[in-house]
């Protein structure tokens, strides 16, 4: 494990470039260093439980335990994770294209697989309400040949197997998702990274009572313009967003004005801090520690860390 510092010569010009939006309620801990925990598999879905936190990469759900020692926990291509109100990880297997509960004996529940008798996507993330229903994302990033949906979109787990299309006005193609503690707001990452003149926005949707989409447009919370657009967000208590987002590297679909990092933004899309990443991609984040001080992000199958206040 190692730490780099912010003034090292390969991130001072992202930081400096970020220094002017960094304020006094910037959560992260004042003179902070981003440790860089190495090229661990931690490419998505970080989620945190009980002193350890859990990862994915391309094939394998991993764990890095209280030690800092990495192991596989199950073995299956995975995206977003999270764990229910009874301790129970609950996964995007983007391999299978469903998700799953991992249940405290071991079994795998199937929660969902398929919307009106057709095979998602790629379910890619996924958050929880206060009621304990699931929403999650389903996008296609690649080749679209095997895609029985005619759609990329937003959807709503009641129960085991009762699945609910949640139609979103204005997503291209949904990424990270991410509910209020209220219920009343869902926040969308709308990444449609691989298509020039794409939506690459946080898109913010007012939920009814119901769980429901209010009719009517989102509000932007936030544009990544023609640069990589976010991936991956959290909340704290505090309301803050903390978005995956960014590259260090132009492409032929994206630049790189937005460099690879972690965004924290006010719920209204005031950027606040930016804590830049490598080597490149910044996909997803959690808040985890043993107080939930400390913030994880995972990058280009690295995972790093910085203490919040």
């Amino acid at each position: 494990m190692k730490s780099i510092s912010l003034r090292s010569a390969s991130l001072a010009l992202v930081f400096a470039s970020f220094t002017a939006c960094s304020s006094s309620r910037s959560p992260v801990t004042p003179g902070a260093i981003p440790k860089d925990h190495g090229l661990i598999g931690a490419g998505e879905g970080p989620a945190w439980k009980d002193g350890s936190l859990y990862f994915t990469d391309d094939q394998h759900i991993n764990r890095m335990d209280p030690k800092g020692r990495t192991t596989v926990f199950r073995h299956n291509a995975s995206n977003g994770l999270l764990f229910d109100q009874e301790g129970r990880l609950v996964a995007c297997e983007s391999g299978l294209r469903r998700v799953t509960r991992t249940e405290k004996d071991g079994r795998i529940t199937v929660l969902a697989d398929r919307f009106e008798g057709k095979r998602f996507n790629t379910p890619n993330d996924l958050c929880m309400d206060s009621k304990g229903r699931i929403y999650f994302t389903d996008p296609r990033y690649g080749p679209r040949e095997s895609m029985e949906l005619g759609f990329e979109g937003v959807y709503r787990i009641d129960a085991v197997g009762q699945v609910t299309r949640i139609p979103c006005q204005g997503a291209e193609r949904p990424n990270g998702i991410l509910i209020t503690p209220d219920d009343r707001s869902l926040y969308i990452a709308d990444n449609n990274n691989n298509t020039k003149g794409g939506s690459r926005k946080l898109l913010r949707y007012r939920l009814d009572a119901r769980g429901d989409v209010e009719p009517g447009a989102p509000e932007v919370i936030f544009d990544w313009k023609d640069g990589r657009g976010p991936d991956g967000m959290k909340q704290d208590a505090a309301g803050r967003i903390y978005v995956a987002a960014g590259t260090n590297r132009v492409t032929e679909w994206e630049t790189d004005e937005f460099k690879a990092g972690c965004y924290i933004l006010t719920p209204r899309g005031r950027l606040i801090d930016f804590i830049p990443t490598a080597p490149d991609e910044a996909c997803n984040c959690a808040l985890g520690g043993p107080d939930k001080l400390t913030l994880f992000i995972t990058s280009g199958n690295h995972l790093w860390s910085v203490p919040l206040k």
